[in-house]
């Protein structure tokens, strides 16, 4: 038996709890891993497969490993310190590296504000495929509802919303399902990659890289988790970290939360699997067909799998849409809130958190005027991916600098694995960059 941090005996923390305690701690790393896979994603998945086919499904395959470490480096780091990745650049750098760091999260706040319009005119487009009104009317009523929810909505009842909404992503395995697919091309694909030498082809697979392996994502799993730890009975104002607790319960923790995170990362990557391989199977198969947004896909998919797959496939996207913005939103408030030393987090009221709901709020409210501008969602997310495959790079060397340092680490710095994936993911990262900024040259 071991003790609970308030001394109470409870069950062996050494033995491996069952499913049902598992499903219990789902919960950052579910959220952040279909938050991932918001209308702007889906746009770029179905782009991949209606153009390609099945020649870009490799990509999920070597993106889940990759993108899982990272995650779980980020997560580690809030289990370990109690603090987000804003706090912890202050602590681990020096006054002139923040000052450049605070830069680059500005320059990601801006980034997230164009996907958060681009998902919210998405949310617009899927509501009025779904025939519920136009798609202007939406696109605000979303933006609204979601201000609205963050701000008067306390962190138990965000999460509860934000676990109900991740069940739409599995609307697209029920499209999966219904598409004839060729699984021998799909698994000859997958395990053995056929590139195909040209710009698109390449402007794809840099797109696909950068919707994955997203910046923004980084700072969420480390503030969620944060949130997550506040809320917890022992918690607080100041969450109860790895070392505060027995060790026993130290290494549940540690476990419960690398298999939410291994959860949500597999989740995002087989959703990206299934869209991919759907849309190839059906609009790819005719030679490839140009896509504009997910809504575009939706309504291509109707001759070719049916009225079915059609409204699955709305619904699909303007679920995880209404998922993503608050994330968005959220990520880049809570990073800079914390680089200036300021109270954050959704499990604190507007009160005593005024500049983290300040940047928040001005985020939301500034997509939805701009999704009334009738911009070009596409061209919002050719700039938006532009910037976060220039900020990924970097702010993965910065995630792995805080979880190697000793000082603020400890016995829960990075171990062997974790280094040489994050590191790869940082040089992955990095050759998307300049390849990226050569072919938009």
């Amino acid at each position: 038996m071991t003790e609970t941090i308030d001394g109470d005996v409870e069950a062996p923390a050494d033995e491996h709890p069952g499913w049902r305690h598992y499903a219990k701690e789902l919960g950052p790393g579910l959220i952040t891993g279909a938050s991932d896979d918001d209308p702007s994603g889906i746009a770029t998945y179905a782009q991949s497969g209606a153009q390609f086919q099945y020649g870009l499904v490799w990509a999920a395959l070597v993106t889940w490993p990759l993108m899982t470490a990272v995650q779980e480096v980020c997560d580690r780091t809030a289990l370990t310190t109690g603090q987000g990745l804003g706090e912890l650049i202050r602590k681990r750098f020096g006054s002139r590296m923040r000052a450049l760091i605070g830069a680059l999260i500005a320059l990601l706040m801006l980034a997230n504000a164009l996907n958060m319009a681009a998902d919210l005119v998405a949310i617009g487009q899927g509501m009025h495929l779904l025939h519920a009104g136009p798609a202007t009317l939406w696109a605000v009523i979303g933006g609204i509802a979601i201000t609205i929810l963050v701000i008067s909505g306390s962190f138990e009842t965000i999460a509860h919303v934000f676990k109900i909404l991740c069940l739409s992503l599995i609307s697209y395995l029920i499209v999966l399902a219904v598409s004839h697919v060729d699984w021998g091309a799909v698994f000859r694909n997958l395990l053995i990659p056929h590139i195909t030498w040209s710009a698109a082809y390449f402007g794809l697979l840099i797109g696909v890289l950068g919707t994955t392996i997203s910046p923004y994502l980084f700072f969420w799993q480390s503030a969620n988790r944060v949130e997550e730890l506040r809320a917890e009975p022992e918690g607080g104002p100041q969450p109860v970290t790895l070392d505060e607790r027995s060790s026993g319960l130290a290494r549940l923790k540690t476990r419960t939360s690398r298999m939410d995170v291994l959860f949500g990362m597999t989740l995002s990557n087989l959703v990206m699997f299934a869209i991919i391989v759907a849309t190839g199977a059906t609009l790819g198969a005719d030679g490839g067909q140009k896509i504009g947004s997910a809504a575009d896909a939706a309504k291509a998919l109707e001759p070719v799998a049916g009225s079915l797959a059609t409204v699955v496939f709305a619904l699909g996207f303007v679920g995880s849409g209404f998922l993503a913005v608050p994330v968005l939103a959220g990520s880049g408030s809570s990073a800079m809130a914390g680089l200036l030393n300021k109270r954050w987090g959704f499990s604190r009221s507007p009160r005593k958190a005024p500049v983290f709901y300040g940047l928040v709020v001005v985020a939301t409210i500034g997509a939805t005027l701009l999704s009334l501008l009738h911009v070009n969602p596409i061209s919002l997310l050719v700039v938006v991916a532009v910037i976060n495959g220039v900020l990924a790079a970097p702010f993965v060397a910065i995630v792995m600098l805080i979880a190697d340092d000793e000082r603020i680490m400890g016995d829960h710095r990075n171990g062997r694995l974790a280094r040489t994936l994050g590191w790869l993911t940082f040089a992955l990262m990095a050759a998307a960059a300049i390849a990226l900024l050569a072919i938009q040259l």
